[in-house]
């Protein structure tokens, strides 16, 4: 640490004597570097390589800096080379000074810059302990102190990006330290790329909220392009309250410091209305806004609104803009409508590649979405599309076409509903594609709440929930369901629904079996709510099965369970397979005889009424229902079912019988009467 303080040292020395003799300076740190004994050859290398000399030679050529740091107290922010070179601009060296001398410490909200108008640079803390300066990050173990010949004392920090003021087109554009109203009026002055804010700017001053962005302090106002409000009637939507949610007041945010989808508070934040702003970045690298209304009204629907942040990070006097491609709040699309913008305009990037699949599926899957009155989508990201095991898939239309009705739901369901649903339990809802359902998961609370879904096999997990839209909702999720992407054994390990049979198989190893992919495995897998029955039909025998000690006894079951073949076998076959004659399955330790039957199924809601097909094994006099049929995996299928396969040899442990404890109160009974019987003959 010393050794870096000492080359940090020799070149904040070498900054402070650019205005008297610059060659010699330079001269005169080489020498340091080289001949110094205290600063290590790597410590010199690493200096040589972060200290940039285009920001050497800007500094050399501005009389006010070179006057700063000789006969000044002054904190300078200096960016590495990397950054200078991912930098596309002219830095504004003053604006990387200030005339004071703050350590990392003493940095607290905001410092004055040395730049004309002196504009703020705004100091927010990550969650990990990091400090920004705006959106630049301070290395901490780059910093150094020192006091110049003046005796007055300099602080450098090393800084990962240049910092951008806002800037106007023209250098004759009279530019002031603004605040978030006057950059909107002089926008089109600005360099904003090709970006106009007069249509947001208009609705601003028709609700008289100039005043809201004229405020003193320190806030984040999310402001939407022109290019947003292309939709007919968008604009007429932007009310008092729709501008409040723009508006994050009394905190800046930008976006290297941005905690992952954590929720502030809104201007937009009272009795009759309730809206949370958050950001989040996706894998792409684009940074993304959302509004959450989850208070709504008769005007603004409850839901989340998604916006991509098209320019991020505009620091003015009062806080800090980001221009966004749509406005906040607005619910004002169908879901078919918010798909296929993604070709339209480019909205919603983040489910482009879902999109383009569905288009090259044919039309219907659109069509069926487009005719549906309240629709929920489970979409995956572009993320989720990105595994080899879906190339052919894509080109086979049916079985694509099967696997994009997997994620239709024909019911309106956000997370609230779903966990109405889920009553503690594992919801069930079906699809459009009627041999399916999806099962959800809710765990947590509040900003802590996790959603996963499975279908098909696949467990997917909520990345971002509830994007409302007029008939509907669409929730993105981390994989595209029906296409396995895991074993037989990856799936017990991660399903909350098998996890008893899971452990089950772990004591006697039983499981280490089903990750063999050069195998196929069809594996009938009980419930942990059927292995809970059994605990109230049989509690002592249940109680040994799940003891290590007796791993031998539930061995003996599970391998009754498993099929081993060439071929996994699903419902649909297995019940082909039955209308000649009795199936007789292969199983681990011997042979499994059972027939299936099909029943039609059906379930009437508050949401909607449905029908779909249901399975039923007939096996040993006894019939269990198929609860989960045809969950695939890249090595089988699973049958998830409502009762393991049973038999009476198999509640017998250590010569031990273990009847239902009612039938033993019952025969206890029994016998108690036919002795007092005798007794009284």
């Amino acid at each position: 640490m010393f050794a870096s303080r000492r080359g940090a040292l020799a070149a904040l020395l070498l900054l402070c004597c650019c205005c008297f003799a610059p060659n010699a300076a330079v001269a005169e740190l080489a020498d340091k570097l080289r001949d110094d004994s205290e600063l290590s050859q790597g410590t010199a290398k690493t200096f040589r390589r972060i200290m940039p000399v285009r920001f050497y030679s800007l500094l050399e050529q501005n009389p006010v800096a070179n006057a700063t740091l000789a006969l000044r107290s002054c904190t300078i922010f200096v960016p590495t080379n990397e950054a200078f070179q991912r930098y596309k601009g002219t830095a504004q060296v003053l604006y990387h000074m200030t005339t004071a001398a703050f350590s990392q410490s003493q940095l607290k909200t905001s410092v004055t810059s040395d730049m004309e108008g002196n504009p703020p640079l705004y100091i927010t803390n990550g969650r990990n302990g990091d400090i920004y300066v705006n959106n630049a990050r301070i290395i901490p173990s780059l910093s150094v102190e020192l006091t110049n010949r003046e005796g007055k004392r300099q602080v450098m920090h090393i800084i990962d990006e240049v910092l951008e003021p806002l800037t106007a087109k023209s250098s004759s554009t009279e530019m002031n330290n603004m605040d978030a109203m006057q950059f909107m009026r002089v926008a089109d002055q600005l360099n904003l790329g090709n970006r106009t804010l007069r249509t947001y700017r208009t609705q601003v001053t028709m609700a008289k909220k100039e005043s809201l962005f004229e405020s003193p302090g320190f806030h984040t106002f999310l402001v939407p392009i022109d290019e947003g409000f292309k939709h007919s009637t968008r604009s007429g939507l932007v009310d008092a309250k729709v501008i409040d949610g723009h508006v994050i007041p009394n905190t800046v945010i930008f976006t290297a410091a941005s905690e992952h989808d954590e929720p502030k508070t809104s201007a937009a934040f009272e009795d009759q209305i309730k809206v949370t702003v958050s950001f989040f970045k996706q894998k792409d690298g684009k940074m993304y806004v959302k509004s959450n209304t989850f208070l709504g009204d008769a005007k603004h629907k409850e839901g989340v609104v998604l916006a991509e942040i098209v320019k991020a990070n505009i620091p003015i006097k009062n806080g800090v803009v980001h221009l966004i491609h749509r406005p906040l709040m607005i619910i004002d699309t169908t879901v078919t409508q918010f798909l296929q913008f993604l070709t339209d305009n480019g909205e919603n990037g983040a489910l482009r590649k879902f999109y383009e699949v569905i288009m090259d599926a044919g039309g219907g899957v659109l069509e069926g979405i487009n005719n549906l009155s309240e629709v929920t989508i489970l979409a995956p990201s572009n993320e989720a599309w990105n595994i080899s095991s879906i190339d052919n898939i894509v080109r086979d239309r049916k079985k694509m076409t099967d696997i994009l009705n997997m994620h239709i739901i024909k019911d309106r369901l956000n997370v609230e509903k779903i966990r109405q649903k889920n009553a503690n339990l594992i919801a069930q809802v079906p699809t459009v594609n009627n041999r399916t359902f999806l099962y959800f998961n809710v765990r947590g609370e509040g900003a802590d709440t996790v959603v996963t879904v499975e279908g098909g096999g696949v467990n997917a997990t909520v990345l971002q929930a509830d994007v409302a839209q007029t008939n509907g909702f669409v929730h993105i999720i981390d994989r595209v369901l029906g296409v396995p992407h895991t074993t037989v054994l990856g799936k017990l390990q991660t399903d909350p629904m098998m996890s008893d049979t899971y452990r089950m198989g772990q004591f006697s190893h039983f499981n280490d079996q089903l990750n063999n992919t050069l195998r196929r495995y069809t594996y009938f897998v009980p419930r942990d709510k059927a292995w809970q029955k059994t605990e109230l039909d049989y509690p002592s025998a249940h109680k040994k099965l799940f003891m290590r000690d007796f791993y031998y006894h539930s061995k003996n079951l599970l391998e009754r369970h498993l099929v081993i073949a060439d071929h996994a076998y699903t419902m649909k076959e297995l019940v082909q397979m039955s209308l000649t004659d009795t199936v007789v399955l292969q199983t681990f330790r011997d042979s499994l005889k059972v027939k299936i039957e099909e029943e039609a199924g059906h379930l009437h809601d508050e949401y909607a009424s449905h029908e779909w097909t249901e399975y039923v094994i007939l096996w040993n006099y006894k019939k269990i229902n198929v609860y989960r049929p045809d969950v695939e995996c890249t090595n089988g299928i699973i049958h998830v079912i409502d009762a393991p396969l049973l038999e009476e040899k198999d509640i017998v442990v250590s010569g031990g019988s273990y009847l239902p404890e009612s039938s033993i109160c019952i025969m206890l009974a029994n016998l108690i009467m036919i002795t007092v019987a005798k007794f009284l003959n």
